[in-house]
């Protein structure tokens, strides 16, 4: 496993740690609160770190842009954990992806065939 898998995993590790159900207390950490909250909450911040994302990226600043991704791929990974999905399952589905036209890819998924279909 790569240094940047890592990194993922363990993040991914001390998020899981963090769920209501390990015993996660909100008083104590803005990650068991998110996640106490329920998924309103975590997803209004993907919402917000996306939007975030996309002005940094506006802006072309660099620093911003890592510091707002970072930010980003934090709550997705909170998100994640509360679905219990680690993030090696996108990894393997990135690496799946390695290779393959995106376009064919798209069109490959079965929500996207219909899609097609209807608009032809």
């Amino acid at each position: 496993m790569s240094h940047s898998s890592d990194i993922l995993s363990r993040l991914a590790d001390t998020i899981e740690s963090r769920l209501p159900a390990n015993g996660g207390d909100p008083a104590q950490s803005y990650t068991a609160k998110l996640l106490a909250k329920g998924p309103d909450a975590f997803l209004k911040k993907i919402g917000e770190e996306s939007t975030e994302l996309v002005m940094a990226a506006k802006d072309g600043a660099p620093d911003k842009i890592i510091y707002e991704t970072a930010d980003l791929w934090f709550h997705s990974l909170v998100a994640l954990a509360h679905y219990g999905i680690r993030p090696e399952t996108v990894l393997a589905e990135l690496a799946r992806r390695e290779g393959v036209s995106g376009l064919a890819e798209k069109a490959s998924r079965p929500d996207q065939a219909s899609a097609t279909k209807e608009s032809a």
